[in-house]
């Protein structure tokens, strides 16, 4: 069994980035370890289906209840439960970009607050409950304001589920506001979860910087 890091945090923040160099840190201490991205759009039925959803086949994100969205990206993570499982029994660290939380997070911000325990709840029981994925030992959110994160997302490559620019979640800067709203909500209730700031100041900090801290917090985790 791995210890298991999952990285979150609103689009554009910086996840594969700091997920890859998380796993490449930890190679070269001779560990090993393995990264898995959600969804995986190219790789299973559901995430090709919630990439369809993101880039706006049925409709309008807000024209989807919350509830059922959060089926597809759950549904990925199963289709892909073997894949984890290998992972997990093969490796000394198990890293995700992207994993549950995420899904808790999105789906949550399309809610009015008094309603985001319960689509949490729903969640995780999902998940958690029902597909028995095995949790995160540490999640790092990685925190950005919006209006940062759009800048970056309009500088991101073409991805491969989408031809548009940003996807309908990226697209909307209040969304992303309330999902980082989410994140926080999660991680102040969260044991495990550690809050990376990627601005200092109002500036960018390096992804040299940020990923130096993590590979600090992990290994501490690791050794305890």
């Amino acid at each position: 069994m791995s210890f298991r890091v999952a990285f979150e945090g609103i689009d554009g923040s910086g996840k594969g980035t700091q997920a890859a160099r998380l796993r490449d840190a930890l190679a070269g201490d001779g560990r090993r370890v393995d990264l898995l991205s959600f969804p995986r759009y190219s790789e299973t039925f559901f995430g090709r289906a919630a990439g369809e959803f993101l880039n706006g086949r049925f409709g309008p994100a807000d024209a989807v209840d919350p509830f059922l969205v959060s089926l597809l990206f759950a549904g990925d993570r199963f289709e892909s439960k073997a894949v984890i499982e290998r992972a997990d029994a093969a490796n000394d660290v198990l890293i995700f970009d992207r994993y549950v939380a995420s899904n808790i997070a999105h789906q949550a911000a399309k809610l009015p607050p008094d309603r985001r325990d319960e689509l949490a709840a729903w969640v995780e029981r999902i998940e958690y409950g029902i597909h028995k994925l095995p949790r995160p030992n540490l999640v790092i959110l990685l925190d950005l304001p919006a209006d940062e994160a759009q800048r970056r997302i309009a500088r991101k490559r073409p991805r491969d589920y989408t031809d548009r620019a940003a996807d309908l979640h990226e697209e909307d800067a209040a969304y992303l506001a309330r999902v980082r709203e989410v994140y926080h909500e999660l991680a102040s209730r969260g044991e495990n979860w550690r809050v990376i700031d990627c601005l200092r100041d109002g500036e960018p900090r390096s992804a040299e910087e940020i990923g130096a801290e993590i590979a600090a917090i992990v290994r501490d985790g690791r050794e305890r």
